[in-house]
């Protein structure tokens, strides 16, 4: 078995140069540990090797330039970088599929792709939100290929551009089935985190899909919350404001708004496919959340002729202040006035995207806007057409 001074880098993190991956490589990296990323994006390979960002990510473009200067952070696409490092941390995304199950397969494929140059002796952790049992699966995996690894499933729980002061505050789970695997992963994250909290594997794999469910159903509840004042044509940023004022238990209810992005969802479904589909609270979150946009046009077409009117969408990011436009609604919201209004146009000043339209020319030509992301640069925006913002970033809007 190979001693941790036979490798010739710390972490290889595979799948590093996506959201969540390069964030981790970055940290590690500033803490003075050598990092490579393994990833088969060529092109998110060599953006990050020029020591540039290829996303926002809130205070790490500098300190990426300045660990990749240091020779202490690279990325490649040749798998055999995996068996550089003492610890593999693999990152990929977990989706589901069509029919809404879980891909149980992810984590297994990426590992498999470089299977060959695994190492006996190294810590492999799995970081991606993964269904229970899915790192069990991959001990098994390993162990039928004869290596004589530790693995340890320590789930990320950041939000998507705060990893920088995240990964240095929040405590960090660490899960593994022996104690030496247990001891190896608290060290490999303590380089980040004083505060560990040990689990066991399927304990940990449920307590990040508990986490990110938990957050899905708080926003469906606030949304659907949302829609029965509105219906009734009452205030809902006043009511809110009235329970959460200076009072604890309700301080955590959110505004409305799309609660979208790649794992709210995903995570939620995939903890009902583990509990055999028998998740109606689950279920019912997915159906108000994916059923907003619906409601929104709905009530629209009530209140305006939406076929004679131009729309505009103000934010096609997932949240405010990204420049992530995975699984946001506001594409959905998009398609669904592409068929009611006589235009429908989207602007947003995070992502570059061809389809888009300058906010300036949207206010010029719009009848009405929509804000579907609430990024702060609108929360001032001059305009005398009638703005819906459920989110209540701009403080008014028209009801609907």
């Amino acid at each position: 078995m190979a001693s941790a001074n036979e490798f010739d880098v710390d972490v290889c993190v595979v799948g590093g140069c996506g959201r969540v991956g390069l964030p981790l490589g970055i940290a590690l990296a500033s803490r003075g540990l050598s990092v490579v990323l393994y990833d088969i994006n060529a092109d998110a390979v060599d953006v990050v090797n020029s020591g540039t960002l290829p996303f926002a990510e809130e205070g790490a473009a500098g300190v990426l330039t300045d660990v990749v200067e240091a020779g202490r952070l690279r990325a490649t696409t040749d798998p055999a970088s995996v068996g550089s490092a003492e610890n593999l941390v693999v990152v990929v995304g977990t989706p589901v599929d069509e029919h809404l199950n879980p891909d149980l397969d992810a984590v297994p494929r990426a590992l498999e792709r470089c299977a060959e140059h695994l190492r006996d002796g190294q810590l492999v952790v799995l970081r991606s939100t993964v269904y229970p049992g899915v790192t069990a699966l991959t001990e098994k995996l390993l162990a039928s290929k004869g290596l004589g690894v530790d693995v340890a499933f320590c789930p990320e729980r950041i939000a998507e551009g705060k990893a920088m002061t995240e990964l240095f505050e929040l405590p960090q789970i660490v899960a593994a089935r022996t104690p030496v695997a247990l001891a190896r992963a608290e060290a490999l994250f303590r380089r980040l985190t004083t505060r560990i909290v040990p689990l066991e594997p399927e304990e940990a794999e449920l307590a990040k899909l508990f986490t990110n469910t938990w957050r899905y159903i708080k926003f469906a509840t606030a949304n659907q919350f949302w829609m029965m004042a509105n219906d009734f044509g009452l205030d809902f940023a006043r009511i809110r404001h009235a329970i959460a004022f200076d009072y604890p238990r309700a301080a955590d209810i959110p505004m409305p708004g799309f609660a979208a992005g790649p794992c709210l969802f995903k995570d939620t479904m995939q903890l009902a496919a583990f509990n055999r589909n028998n998740f109606v609270l689950g279920h019912s979150a997915m159906l108000i959340n994916e059923g907003l946009p619906l409601y929104l046009v709905s009530r629209l077409e009530e209140r305006f002729n939406l076929g004679e009117l131009t729309v505009g969408i103000l934010g096609m990011a997932f949240k405010g202040g990204s420049d992530d436009p995975r699984e946001s609604l506001a594409y959905k919201l998009r398609k669904i006035l592409t068929l009611k209004t006589r235009e429908t146009l989207c602007t947003d000043p995070h992502i570059v995207d061809d389809r888009f339209t300058p906010l300036d020319e949207v206010l010029k030509r719009a009848d009405l806007l929509v804000i579907a992301s609430p990024h702060a640069e609108y929360a001032a925006l001059d305009t005398d057409l009638p703005v819906v913002d459920m989110w209540g970033l701009t403080g008014q809007g028209v009801r609907v």
